[in-house]
């Protein structure tokens, strides 16, 4: 199962639709928030792809703050990750995805692209693919699913904006 995972696109429908007709395998879409208006287009330009989203900073819509997917027998907890202090690190979304039984935690925010295991919990950030910051080229990521044991985290980077 191979899962999009996407973050603060901030206005810019045209980055997240390539990100989309680039992985035209792709299984599911996460938006972690910050694009609400272009996650609504790509939901009616792509009714094939299942996606998910939730609210972030600067959406001002009626979303989820966090929501729970369930991939291939895993649960994966998605936030936007500023009601967790993610600026400060990753202890918060840590707990709150192993205090919801999740073995993977999905945030965004802080446009700084991050894939790493912390106490056990495989955690990513998947940057930006409009707006990245901390001298990072714009990026999104890909989670590939294959069973309980095998997770496979990866940071795709875009060309220099």
């Amino acid at each position: 199962m191979k899962i999009l995972v996407v973050s603060d696109t901030h206005g810019s429908y045209d980055a997240l639709s390539a990100i989309i007709n680039d992985n035209p395998d792709a299984d599911m879409l996460v938006h972690l928030g910050d694009g609400e208006r272009e996650f609504a287009l790509a939901e009616s330009a792509f009714p094939q792809l299942p996606m998910v989203s939730v609210g972030g900073n600067c959406d001002f819509g009626t979303h989820k703050a966090s929501h729970i997917v369930q991939a291939r027998g895993l649960k994966v907890f998605c936030c936007h990750g500023h009601t967790l202090g993610v600026h400060e690190g990753v202890s918060l979304l840590v707990n709150a995805a192993k205090q919801n039984g999740c073995k993977i935690a999905l945030y965004g925010h802080t446009h700084v692209y991050l894939s790493e295991i912390s106490d056990g919990i495989y955690v990513m950030n998947p940057g930006s693919p409009e707006c990245p910051r901390g001298g990072n080229k714009p990026s999104y990521g890909v989670i590939e699913l294959n069973g309980e044991d095998q997770i496979e985290m990866k940071i795709i980077t875009l060309g220099s904006k």
